[in-house]
């Protein structure tokens, strides 16, 4: 591929991603609420998936600093949203789960998104969203596993 072409489809690339994105949290953020940020929202869906993780876990499944995932933590657990529990052998060891209100409040947020999701997915036929989602999931793949930018000086 020509460098004009590779170039055009790069702005084309940063263009649409920027505006999905955007886009994609506003319509989110409508579906979740004020009472929890989008961060927020991303830290319980994981903890209600896996029903138990540590604040280092989410760190490193998130890709953050574990300050980042203290200051969630805090405020979920403010909220009443999430319990930690020291593990009984080692008590360095915090593990964090949903509270029962928590997990209602997860519930219902979840059927929002899922309501959300569906209005647009619906838009596609299943060829086009299987297709969509396989790529969009080898772009996570290869996003996962860059090791090192580098920059043209």
């Amino acid at each position: 591929m020509d460098e004009k072409k590779i170039e055009d489809l790069i702005n084309r690339y940063l263009s649409v991603s920027f505006s999905v994105t955007k886009r994609g949290e506003s319509l989110m953020k409508d579906s979740i609420g004020d009472y929890i940020t989008y961060d927020q929202c991303y830290t319980l869906r994981y903890i209600y998936l896996n029903q138990t993780c540590t604040s280092t876990e989410l760190a490193e499944v998130f890709d953050v600093k574990k300050s980042a995932i203290t200051a969630i933590i805090n405020r979920l657990t403010e909220k009443e949203l999430i319990k930690r529990t020291r593990d009984e052998n080692d008590r360095r060891v915090i593990y964090l789960t949903l509270t029962d209100k928590g997990i209602d409040f997860y519930t219902k947020t979840e059927k929002n998104i899922q309501n959300l999701v569906k209005s647009f997915i619906t838009s596609f036929d299943e060829k086009e969203i299987v297709s969509f989602i396989e790529t969009y999931e080898k772009l996570n793949t290869i996003l996962y596993n860059f090791k090192e930018i580098k920059v043209e000086e």
